[in-house]
């Protein structure tokens, strides 16, 4: 499997709307963009870029909010910020794009010229609704280009956000690849989400665990998988998990959960439920059992912690399907997400 097919990433601070949101972002995104080693030109592309974003959301859109993380590919590492608002949306996406169209008060470059700052850039607006982008950055070479490629955008990603008052997530999600039976076909992917009981640094230290003992782990079946995190949350808060398997030869996914993780088959005609049981992670367990289900065409797995609600619909954010993992994750994030809870989301999607 190609080590660019999937990206680590590390959600840095979230930035809600406000009289300082700019300020703190541009601060925020520069200050990690040089720690990073990004050139001092190309921290700067980033400032900037995250200055139009976020002052596009203070000046047009109700109830936003700013993700600054840092994303890595191999011993690559780069700067991604999330934007998503509950409208009112964008009815023509193309037009805000459009050369010389910029937020009133920014610098004046445009949503466009940030879409080409970017290595990787995508939008998706509802009217009425919201709208989430997301914009990627990574160092330039000596002559130019960007260190990781197209080939490197990421087929899963995931977001996660603390309960308000919190600055760190007890949320955590995680995504490997394994070697498949079959070399000329795609290989097997695995995802796992665990939310760690209650909040703060004691359910982040449990997620973290359980997301070090599926990377160490050589069980990968769902429930190989699980017996480690099991075994590794011992003696932490324990937690909820999920474990997902996409076996894109077989045309299956293989599901395993304990406690309340939510899983969905997602496709063009609605979603599909998948099945977990009662229990706590690192506490008790009831056996475990792993449900099989076949994998719609053009779709894509979803995974969220009780931080959201399940009263989502795809088939009411018109073209989400389209869109790049985080992008989709952000509008499920935006439609459903609980601020008394930490939340996370994780998707998959173009694996099969």
């Amino acid at each position: 499997m190609n080590t660019e097919t999937f990206l680590d990433s590390e959600d840095v601070a979230w930035f809600r709307d406000g009289p300082s949101l700019a300020t703190a972002a541009r601060g925020a995104a520069a200050a990690l963009a040089r720690r990073l080693g990004l050139n001092p030109h190309r921290s700067a592309e980033v400032a900037l870029a995250v200055t139009e974003a976020a002052t596009n959301v203070q000046r047009h859109a109700d109830d936003g909010a700013l993700l600054l993380r840092a994303v890595r590919s191999g011993d690559d590492a780069g700067v991604e910020f999330l934007t998503v608002d509950s409208g009112p949306g964008m009815p023509d996406v193309s037009a805000v794009l459009a050369d010389g169209v910029s937020s009133a008060g920014t610098l004046g470059i445009g949503l466009g010229a940030v879409s080409r700052l970017a290595d990787h850039f995508d939008l998706h607006s509802v009217p009425g609704r919201g709208t989430v982008m997301s914009a990627r950055f990574w160092p330039r070479t000596a002559d130019g280009r960007a260190v990781v490629g197209p080939s490197g955008a990421s087929l899963a990603s995931g977001v996660t956000r603390p309960i308000s008052g919190e600055t760190v997530c007890g949320d955590a999600w995680a995504v490997r690849g394994a070697v498949g039976d079959d070399a000329g076909s795609r290989p097997p992917v695995l995802v796992m989400l665990c939310d760690g009981l209650g909040h703060g640094p004691l359910a982040a230290r449990a997620s973290q665990a359980a997301v070090k003992a599926f990377h160490a782990t050589r069980d990968l079946s769902p429930e190989g998988v699980l017996n480690a995190v099991h075994l590794a949350l011992r003696g932490t808060r324990g937690g909820a998990v999920a474990v997902a398997r996409v076996e894109p030869a077989a045309g299956r996914l293989l599901y395993c959960g304990i406690g309340n993780i939510s899983g969905f088959l997602v496709g063009d005609d609605g979603r599909k439920t998948l099945l977990s049981a009662p229990g706590i992670v690192g506490a008790h367990m009831r056996r475990l059992r792993t449900f099989e289900e076949p994998l719609p065409e053009h779709g894509a797995l979803v995974m969220h912690s009780d931080g959201l609600t399940e009263r989502w619909d795809t088939r009411t954010l018109p073209g989400l399907l389209s869109h790049s993992p985080l992008v989709m994750a952000g509008q499920l994030l935006r439609e459903a997400a609980v601020r008394r809870d930490d939340a996370s989301v994780v998707v998959l999607k173009g694996a099969w």
